[in-house]
């Protein structure tokens, strides 16, 4: 950790002393022909801003970054962003995000406490040992993410992790000036399971008003084999994906937008693990239990097939009217659906399981099924020396939680089906004074309406409080500070009320007063978190080199976390009145810093990412279980712009986990420190033969190293050489 640490604060204290000291008389970057990461437009956090002006942790990535990455998963997307965790990464089926420390393992049920959204649309999965999100990383342009819960104000309360926003590409983004259309052709090859990718992108413009994108993707690959030598078990896959997407633009100045969206995202997996977000420790073994030999993950849970499919269509309408202040319109109408049908499931000696009671292995289609309308309106208001921008919005969606199953199977105790209706409204201020302060004040309240599918249990209803305060202050041209208050609700879900374990079935003889399992939770309080932010940054100009840019922006955040809820751990007592599954049972609190820095310019370019975060589980007097390991990751590369080469290296430095996950789990003690080293290169030529096509190619973990990340049951991947050849044809 000391190592670490040293580190960041030396590349930080390097990076602040050449800002300060080497500053030009620039007032702004009107002389700089490069921005940095955190000089990137942010979206989602309000009135538009560069991320660096944003009072909250933001990091923006764009199409360059996302082709750099040449990710097989959407979680190898996050491999520079601070403060985000993606477990289970390795698998198609195994993805579930954490931030800041909060986001489970073994289970997904976070709710609200990390929002995804798709174009906007909210998309969620719970199932146990299953990942949280199904897409693929070539459907996308760009990726927010906002760390903190002030995103609670537009997104929803309970977002004490944070936000991610994924955008979908559109055809403008493909379509040259002057050209009608486009085609694009791509092929990546990952030598590490010979995975392939094969990907083909149509852009047309219809006329000077509309335009439509259609693409489609195929990817496969084999198991994976750990730096170790032994295979990721479950890590085979074969996913078809596509998107179609259509834009019509109109009124005055065309600035009135409607688009309609369609992205399907299909896979199976024969043969697989039933367990997707991680098979053990070294060696593959987990313990067994008092007394019994360790096994592997599949002699405990088993193999299964898979076929699981995600759909998602958004409507949406923008108009900005630009000739008036009361107006600028965005309404969406969204549908989510997410199937899983597992079936077929066996031991590892290849023995069925039975089709009957209530066995959470016997075949069930797994669905989540979510219907979402939302508006929101910015009035505005400029002054001689002042802007101020008023949004204001509701959020209404319904979710269905389906489990079918087999008519000899019973309904699963554990997996309870429901509905649950939201409805959300909210406001937030943002007024500017003087172009360096700016205010903000937002609130927002939240009601929910559950119900299960099994007839005599009572529904529940809720409300939720979602305030925040927040400030930024440019104290010159090079120097800026920025805090902010937020405290933010989250409800119950449908899992966490209603989930049982046996308890409805009849007692034995022996005990007719007692209980066989626990009953559900139906008077759980909702979670709450109060957050303080504060932090500053730097930026500056020509500091090296005409036309460069330098910034970093430093994050310290402390959160405190009461009425969590979790499950109960207890084990029903014949006798005894029988537990609720999930319970208040615990309060917390997670503090840290996060750093991003970055510099660029013609001829070179760095980033840094550095996290640190400590979570405490106040009830335990122990870590929490779901904080990462802190690190750092420092990428540097180069540029020749006469030829559009660039190449580069990007190193991990991460310290000793301070959780020990347990062996159960498949965890093989404290998460070690680790060091890894990836090399990448792209060239994209503009003229001669090769013009409008893209080579990349890059070397993940160059040396091999052997590690098990914090919130991982798996070891590392071992080393990997890809290869990415695209080619537009344009008409």
């Amino acid at each position: 950790m000391g190592l670490v640490k040293s580190r960041a604060a030396a590349l930080m204290g390097g990076i602040a002393l050449a800002i300060v000291a080497q500053q030009g008389a620039q007032a702004q970057n009107v002389n700089a022909s490069n921005i940095t990461l955190l000089e990137r437009l942010v979206i989602g956090a309000g009135a538009p801003k560069v991320a660096i002006n944003t009072p909250q942790a933001v990091t923006v990535l764009n199409q360059a970054d996302l082709d750099k990455e040449q990710a097989a998963t959407t979680g190898e997307l996050f491999t520079s962003v601070p403060g985000v965790t993606v477990v289970g990464s390795q698998r198609q089926f195994g993805e579930a995000f954490n931030i800041r420390g909060i986001g489970t393992t073994d289970n997904s049920s976070d709710g609200s406490r990390v929002i995804i959204n798709v174009d906007g649309t909210p998309k969620f999965n719970e199932q146990y040992r299953m990942g949280s999100f199904f897409s693929d990383p070539e459907l996308y342009k760009q990726i927010e993410v906002l760390r903190g819960p002030a995103s609670s104000t537009l997104y929803g309360a309970g977002a004490i992790g944070g936000v991610i926003n994924f955008t979908t590409k559109d055809a403008s983004d493909f379509i040259a000036d002057g050209a009608s259309g486009a085609i694009r052709l791509k092929e990546t090859f990952e030598s590490n399971g010979l995975g392939t990718t094969t990907s083909a992108l149509l852009a047309h413009r219809l006329n000077e008003n509309v335009d439509v994108l259609a693409t489609g993707i195929w990817r496969r690959t084999e198991d994976a084999t750990q730096a170790q030598g032994t295979t990721l078990t479950g890590s085979a896959f074969d996913t078809w994906s596509g998107l179609i997407k259509g834009t019509v633009r109109f009124g005055d100045n065309n600035e009135q937008v409607v688009r309609a969206s369609y992205q399907r995202w299909y896979s199976e997996a024969f043969n697989q693990s039933y367990a997707q977000t991680g098979t053990g420790g070294r060696g593959g073994l987990i313990s067994a239990g008092p007394g019994a030999p360790p096994m592997t993950i599949d002699q405990m849970f088993g193999i299964i097939d898979r076929k699981v499919t995600d759909q998602t269509a958004v409507l949406s309408y923008e108009n900005p009217a630009s000739d008036n202040p009361w107006l600028d319109l965005k309404v969406s109408l969204s549908f989510s659906d997410t199937q899983n049908n597992q079936f077929n499931h066996r031991s590892s000696t290849g023995v069925p399981t039975a089709q009957t009671g209530t066995n959470v292995l016997a075949d069930t289609i797994y669905g989540y099924k979510t219907w979402q309308l939302k508006a929101d309106n910015t009035v505005e208001w400029i002054g001689d020396n002042f802007e101020n921008y008023f949004a204001f919005g509701f959020q209404t969606s319904t979710q269905d939680r389906t489990a079918k199953r087999p008519a000899t199977a019973l309904a699963l105790p554990a997996h309870p089906e429901g509905t649950e209706n939201k409805l959300g409204v909210f406001a937030q201020n943002e007024y500017i004074y003087d172009e360096r302060l700016t205010l903000i004040a937002g609130l927002r309240s939240d009601f929910h309406w559950v119900k299960a599918t099994t007839p005599g249990i009572r529904e529940i209803d809720g409300s939720a409080f979602s305030p925040k305060l927040a400030a930024h202050y440019e104290i010159n041209d090079h120097i800026s500070v920025f805090g902010s208050l937020a405290h933010t609700e989250r409800l119950p879900t449908i899992d966490e009320l209603y989930s049982i374990s046996d308890a409805v079935l009849p007692n034995p003889p022996r005990n007719p007063t007692g209980s066989s399992g626990k009953v559900a939770s139906l008077n759980l309080r909702k979670e709450q978190a109060n957050t303080v932010e504060g932090g500053f940054a730097l930026n500056g100009y020509d500091l090296l080199q005409n036309g460069d840019t330098a910034s970093i922006k430093t994050t310290g955040f402390y959160s405190d976390l009461t009425d969590l809820i979790s499950s109960t751990g207890t084990a029903p007592v014949y006798g005894v009145p029988a537990p609720t599954y999930y319970a208040n049972i615990a309060s917390a609190r997670i503090y840290g810093v996060e750093v991003e820095g970055a510099y660029n310019s013609d001829t070179w370019f760095a980033n840094l990412a550095y996290t640190f975060t400590i979570g405490d589980d106040l009830t335990t007097n122990k870590p929490l279980t779901t904080v990462p390991q802190n690190k750092v990751v420092a990428t540097v590369g180069g540029r020749n712009q006469e030829w559009n080469l660039e190449y580069g290296a990007r190193v991990t430095l991460a310290s000793k986990g301070e959780y020990i996950v347990p062996t159960a789990s498949g965890g093989d003690g404290p998460a070690e420190a680790y060091q890894t080293l990836d090399l990448f290169a792209s060239w994209k030529p503009d003229t001669g033969a090769f013009a409008g096509t893209q080579f990349q190619a890059s070397i993940d973990n160059v040396f091999d190293a052997d590690y098990r990340p914090n919130l991982s049951s798996d070891r590392s991947k071992g080393r990997t050489f890809k290869l990415t050849v695209a080619k537009q044809f344009d008409y």
